[in-house]
């Protein structure tokens, strides 16, 4: 009896330590620190998500380390000022502010945030811990900002430039004009050759409707969210807008619209009948929604700016050319009589005769050639440091995209091609991916004191 009693008492041992065993090889928490990333300044996320069977936890905390201190930030039975949710069936999100202002015994330099959790495992024998770390650095002094250059104006719908310094010379800095900002560029890449790292040059705009007294600052800002500015700007001239009425016929929407709709399935229209009452809703449609649309997708090529300037010298306008329609325009359009729409015309119509060469209007590298929307066949060129032009309604193209251009090199011909009442070329000028008047890039008394001499001094 005794001997099968130490027997049994064997056997659950072996089972318990086996069990045991089993229970230690499950998987512990899996744990992931979303946030912060490489700096938290004033302000600050945490975000830690935690996997686990059923999102079951015993254990969890979250706190916070800084030069032999530790702040708690999180745990499971605390009171909590970090929102949790339950991303999924085993999945546990924490997320909470920690910058200085929610965490005032921050300072400046390293920190570390760590992450403990414990589930149960098998039989709830022996707990499961894991631990993540993510090392950051606490940013709370804002970089300094210093405008260099002089003589700043800037016209209504028209281009400008600075110089200016930021100290450190790695945080994102530009121009801020209202709610937009255009970016700063190394002062080398612009042509000021061997110009210390920590300057920089922007090319900035006041667009056609933003007012004259829209704020405009040089900024930089850090990967912490420390901000610092300085105003610059002289002085702003207001620039008169042509208005103009537009008369637009059957025999007109009958040949753009279809050739349009064809070439942009985002609209999601198909072409109506010949002169039936829905060719004027699409038109409409075209004007308005599909204008938008594209003025979006020209933005967009401002990402892929080149940093060094590739052009040199003014602008070319389109030789022998007459202005059609000026930067600016407000049109309304009039159908029958009847004021159907109105939009601004955000460049210059330059016309010659049919299909005559278009040339690059400076040396750059070739963005698009392609179908874009209501400009038809279009080129874009980037020039460099957030500038480009835009090349519409040509018939086609003798560039691709990736070229290397010239200023006067051929890079198709005009025609009628998108939105246009007849063969001319529409060209604008972009900064920052936003349409600003040519005039100031053909004029080489402008190009000459806002960008040489202001480079000069860079130097």
């Amino acid at each position: 009896m005794f001997r099968w009693l130490v027997a049994l008492v064997l056997i659950a041992g072996l089972a318990f330590a086996g069990l045991y065993v089993i229970a230690g090889r499950g998987v512990p928490p899996r744990l992931t620190i979303e946030k912060p990333d490489r700096f938290v300044g004033p302000a600050g996320s945490l975000e830690v998500t935690a996997d686990a069977p059923n999102a079951r936890f015993t254990a969890l905390a979250i706190t916070l380390e800084q030069n032999g201190r530790t702040y708690p930030l999180f745990t499971l039975a605390g009171t909590q000022t970090a929102v949790v949710t339950h991303v999924d069936r085993t999945q546990l999100r924490v997320s909470r502010p920690i910058g200085k202002q929610s965490l005032p015994e921050l300072r400046s330099g390293p920190a570390r945030v760590v992450v403990t959790a414990t589930r149960p495992s098998l039989l709830n024998l022996r707990p499961l811990t894991s631990t993540a770390t993510r090392d950051f650095q606490v940013r709370l002094e804002p970089p300094r900002i210093a405008v260099l250059s002089t003589k700043h104006y800037l016209n209504h719908g028209g281009s400008e430039m600075v110089v200016y310094k930021t100290t450190p010379a790695d945080v994102a800095s530009g121009v801020r004009v209202g709610e937009l900002e255009y970016a700063g560029f190394p002062a080398s890449g612009a042509g000021a050759a061997n110009a210390d790292p920590s300057i920089r040059i922007a090319f900035f705009a006041l667009l056609h409707d933003q007012g004259l007294d829209t704020p405009i600052a040089a900024f930089a800002r850090d990967e912490a969210g420390n901000q610092a500015k300085a105003s610059f700007m002289d002085n702003v001239f207001q620039k008169p807008f042509k208005k103009s009425r537009i008369e637009i016929d059957d025999k007109f929407m009958n040949r753009v619209v279809p050739d349009i709709l064809e070439h942009s399935p985002e609209l999601k229209t198909t072409a109506p009948a010949e002169s039936s009452p829905e060719m004027l809703a699409a038109f409409l449609k075209v004007n308005s929604e599909l204008r938008r649309i594209n003025a979006d997708q020209i933005a967009a090529f401002a990402v892929k700016t080149s940093p060094a300037r590739l052009w040199d010298g003014p602008f070319v306008q389109l030789g022998n050319s007459q202005v059609e329609a000026s930067f600016a325009d407000r049109r309304t359009y009039v159908y029958k009589g009847k004021e159907v729409d109105q939009q601004t015309h955000l460049g210059f119509d330059l016309a010659v005769t049919e299909h005559v060469p278009v040339a690059a209007a400076n040396g750059g590298i070739v963005l698009n050639a392609s179908w874009l929307g209501i400009y038809g066949n279009c080129v874009v060129i980037d020039h460099g440091l957030g500038v480009q032009s835009l090349y519409g309604h040509l018939m086609s193209f003798d560039v691709n995209v990736g070229d290397k251009v010239t200023r006067g090199q051929i890079i198709g011909r005009s025609d009628s091609t998108g939105l246009a009442g007849g063969d001319h070329l529409h060209f604008t000028m972009l900064v920052g991916g936003r349409m600003v008047t040519p005039v100031e890039w053909w004029d080489p008394h402008w190009i000459a004191d806002r960008v040489e001499r202001k480079l000069l001094e860079a130097r």
